[in-house]
């Protein structure tokens, strides 16, 4: 049984109601907020202590895992106190908002001989399995090309939680906060990115950060992909569409577990659907979300399987973030991956 302390009782609620669903797995014995009427209302009958002080958790001997749903500015700090505390870690996305500091906490991992595991949940779920699993079956071809859209609807209430849309609290806008998911999803699939541009601008809310971006991708395989994302629209949509050699991957528009919702896999050859269909049928089964994302942190904790999303995602993550900021200030097409002097390095805070 892995023990957990979840700090943060916003998203963390999310995280709770997917370790009830693994109960045989994980037991959460402590969840941190700052404002204990937010743990109350998310109790339904669990036994864990409820506390205001962070420092709860990281002392407490039994526990293995400290579960990091904090504001995006709190991150490292307590990322790395955890580590110091002989703790492995799940953290919320953005797992840094610098690559100095991303390094950072890889080199407290590596010393405390600790995992760290970014929060990457999109990953997983039923159709996203079918498309893993064709790929594996050598039934796709390369990847041509890819879009993402990331058409979300944030407006006053969102941001009327004061770090919100500033860069001192939320530390990034739509890129950062939104897009990240997608954009981990589309190097899970198509692979490294070669060299990126990008637009970013604000169009929708009146805050410091973007709320709009454009961005084209050169990946290393060739492939030519995009990104557009808006928190201007009408309702919450990601739409996700894979152009492969042999077939096209389209997802349904679910904003926030595209996996769990079915996709369209059409062969560009008629004469092959057949087969393909007969590929999707035998895919195994595979949890959406939270669910699936915990499920493979406890096989890896346990020493049965390799298949969580490792740190060196969350680090290439940053990175990339670094990259887009980099490419809508300057005009510049940036290559990837980026140099140890780049000047963004220690931060993309304006």
């Amino acid at each position: 049984m892995i023990t957990v302390a979840i700090l943060g009782a916003g998203i963390g609620r999310e995280h709770l109601a997917a370790y009830r669903e693994l109960s045989g797995a994980f037991h959460v014995t402590r969840v941190i907020d700052q404002d204990l009427a937010r743990i109350v209302d998310i109790r339904e009958g669990d036994d864990f202590v409820a506390s205001a002080a962070i420092e709860d958790a990281l002392f407490d001997p039994d526990i293995d895992v400290i579960d990091v749903c904090l504001p995006p500015h709190l991150h490292v700090s307590i990322t790395l106190k955890a580590l110091e505390a002989g703790k492995h870690v799940i953290c919320e996305k953005p797992l840094a908002t610098s690559m100095a500091d991303a390094d950072a906490i890889k080199d407290a991992a590596e010393a405390g001989g600790k995992q760290v595991f970014p929060v990457f949940q999109y990953r997983w779920g039923p159709s996203l399995a079918q498309l893993r699993h064709m790929i594996a079956a050598d039934l796709t071809g390369q990847v041509q090309t890819a879009t993402v859209e990331t058409h979300w609807s944030r407006g006053s209430e969102y941001y009327a939680t004061a770090w919100r849309g500033t860069w001192a609290g939320e530390r990034g806008g739509a890129v950062l906060g939104h897009a990240i998911h997608n954009h981990d999803l589309l190097t899970h699939i198509v692979g490294e990115i070669a060299a990126l541009s990008a637009m970013t601008t604000t169009r929708v809310n009146d805050i410091e950060t973007e709320d709009c971006a454009a961005i084209s991708f050169e990946m290393r395989s060739g492939a030519l992909c995009t990104s557009n994302i808006t928190l201007g629209a009408a309702r919450d949509e990601t739409r996700l569409r894979f152009v492969f050699e042999h077939l096209t991957a389209t997802s349904g528009t679910e904003p926030y577990a595209p996996g769990g919702q079915a996709w369209t896999f059409t062969a560009r050859d008629p004469n092959q659907q057949v087969t393909i269909d007969a590929v999707l049928a035998q895919t195994p089964e595979e949890a959406v979300g939270f669910v699936g994302f915990f499920t493979e942190i406890g096989k890896s904790l346990n020493g049965k399987s390799n298949a969580a999303v490792p740190l060196k995602d969350g680090l290439a993550s940053v990175e990339l973030v670094t990259a887009i900021y980099h490419a809508a200030r300057t005009g510049m097409r940036v290559a990837l991956p980026l140099l140890s002097d780049h000047p963004l390095r220690k931060g993309w805070l304006p």
